[in-house]
């Protein structure tokens, strides 16, 4: 490859790792804090997907309809925890994967009935339409770097939220004692709640900023699950950082695969996983 086909790769990596760690940060939020096995995790991305779909072809904006998706995933997200996820906390986990796994079929149910089965695409906005060219052939989209900048931004302001904030604090407690959170007077179940609608929030922020460049489809949230359940194994569960380094490893090992070792590609992820549990069982980084 020459220079440029590696850049290209390069800065498709970066963008498809940092979309997944959005994905994934949430899943490793739910899964290390609140202690649930979440299988419909990957709907949310779905969810936002059909979002964007919907509230563009009503708003003829991307932008606006990120905007109202935002607020909308983040209170679908806090009333699926009140109403259904709230009773699980002292279930096993066989329970909790029964839950998740029927939230699954109703969504994709929900998803048929109300907008079919069609593939449906998002356009790119115009402000963002452009490529920048980088050989006389070869350009890259600008619209996939303004979805790295996003992300970038988002990991920074989540990092920010966590270690500098009251309710940073009160979920890094919550992620290692609950019993003493509880002890404290804290309503653990109100963090519960907000992380959960935060975890929401941001898997259907990474469906929306995806819809324009992978399509809008059935069971489109399931490959994503799988990716996002390997990260958090990886990265450590609970671990906000090791997820985001674990995501961008992934997204390197899944690019570069398929092109260097295309006969290979679908087993790349599974050695790179393989080969971590392997040097450090517990992930890269233990909860925390």
């Amino acid at each position: 490859m020459d220079f440029a086909s590696i850049l290209i790769q390069t800065l498709n990596s970066l963008q498809y790792g940092l979309l997944l760690f959005l994905v994934a940060s949430g899943l490793t939020l739910v899964f290390g804090i609140m202690g649930i096995i979440n299988l419909a995790h990957g709907s949310f991305y779905m969810i936002g997907a059909y979002l964007a779909f919907v509230l563009t072809g009503f708003t003829g904006s991307l932008f606006t309809a990120i905007l109202l998706g935002i607020p909308l995933s983040f209170v679908i997200g806090a009333l699926l925890e009140w109403a259904l996820f709230s009773h699980l906390y002292k279930r096993d986990h066989l329970e909790q994967v029964l839950l998740t796994y029927g939230l699954i079929l109703i969504f994709e149910e929900l998803r048929s009935l109300l907008v079919g089965d069609e593939v449906h695409g998002v356009d790119i906005p115009a402000l963002f339409s452009a490529s920048i060219p980088l050989s006389d052939v070869l350009s890259y989209p600008v619209y996939r770097l303004v979805i790295s900048a996003v992300c970038i931004v988002l990991a920074l302001g989540l990092y920010f939220l966590i270690q500098r904030t009251r309710l940073g604090m009160m979920i890094r407690a919550g992620n290692h004692d609950r019993s003493m959170v509880e002890a404290l007077g804290i309503n653990i179940n109100m963090i519960y709640r907000v992380v959960f609608a935060l975890g929401f929030a941001l898997a259907a922020l990474a469906g929306m900023l995806a819809a324009p460049i992978s399509s809008v489809f059935p069971n489109m949230g399931s490959h994503v699950l799988i990716i996002s359940f390997v990260i958090v194994v990886i990265g450590g569960i609970g671990s906000v950082w090791g997820a985001l380094i674990a995501a961008l490893v992934i997204g390197f090992a899944d690019t570069f695969g398929k092109v260097l070792v295309p006969e290979l590609s679908g087993m790349v992820v599974y050695l790179v996983m393989a080969a971590v549990l392997l040097w450090r069982p517990e992930g890269i980084f233990k909860k925390g």
